[in-house]
């Protein structure tokens, strides 16, 4: 293999890490490569397994696995852009009357902003977002429990049994993972139980996402694909749409 085409398939992979899919087209401006070279090039880190190639272009495989997780200062400062976005649509399918589960994270924190006055009840596990939604005037209820440093999360046995108490007509919940065969996944064992437990609570539950979080697996599954619509600025494979409801934000001709 030449170093040209070694430099092409690290630069090809770099860009996954980055944004989770990548197209042919942007591939050959970018490498300034013929559009047959990079198909070569795609066929090939498919047939190692380092990417899924699609057509038009290539996604991440699901065996990328998450061992860690970042506090909430580095996440607030990743793909502001695009959690903006899903923040905004996310926060227009609450309507007056709701009794909404609003689960820790920075998406989720993002919707309180594009909220409109209006009678909604919110249960929350998050201490930021429990401030942001009595400082905009609704009723809150902040789950107790033992609170987690690194997101600000109210997380545990007594948050889980808190939270076995009430019925929500919606839940919003970030995730660190998601996978057709792993679901969706976050590092912490607590954190997920609350998850699982305010979608089995929820009559409709939305997992918010930008579209890095596609193709990753992390420690534990909190839920299948199929047990929450999605809601995301891109989604890299179409298998996606297929197993849940996928709802892609942002893009030219409506949402």
């Amino acid at each position: 293999m030449s170093m040209l085409t070694q430099q092409r398939h690290e630069e090809i992979l770099r860009q996954l890490q980055e944004k989770g899919s990548v197209s042919v087209m942007e591939l050959t401006e970018q490498l300034n490569a013929s559009e047959s070279t990079i198909r070569r090039d795609l066929l090939a880190l498919d047939r190692m397994g380092k990417l899924h190639r699609v057509h038009g272009g290539a996604t991440q495989t699901e065996r990328q696995f998450l061992f860690n997780e970042d506090n909430i200062e580095e996440k607030v400062r990743k793909n502001m852009e695009q959690k903006r976005l899903i923040a905004e649509y996310a926060a227009s399918q609450i309507q007056p009357g709701d009794f909404v589960f609003l689960d820790a994270g920075t998406t989720t924190l993002l919707m309180i902003d594009y909220l409109k006055p209006m009678d909604v009840t919110f249960v929350t596990n998050g201490i930021m977002h429990g401030r942001e939604l009595v400082l905009r005037g609704f009723q809150t209820n902040l789950l107790g429990g033992e609170l987690k440093a690194a997101t600000e999360a109210i997380v545990g046995l007594a948050a889980a049994q808190n939270l076995s108490h009430y019925n929500f007509s919606k839940a919003f919940l970030g995730t660190n993972g998601i996978s057709s065969k792993f679901g969706y996944s976050t590092p912490d064992t607590d954190e997920a139980f609350l998850k699982s437990a305010a979608i089995d609570r929820s009559f409709v539950s939305y997992v918010v996402a930008d579209s890095s979080k596609f193709g990753k697996v992390s420690n534990v599954t909190f839920g299948a694909l199929n047990s929450s619509a999605i809601i995301t600025e891109s989604c890299p494979d179409p298998r996606y749409m297929e197993e849940t409801v996928v709802t892609v934000v942002g893009e030219k001709g409506g949402n």
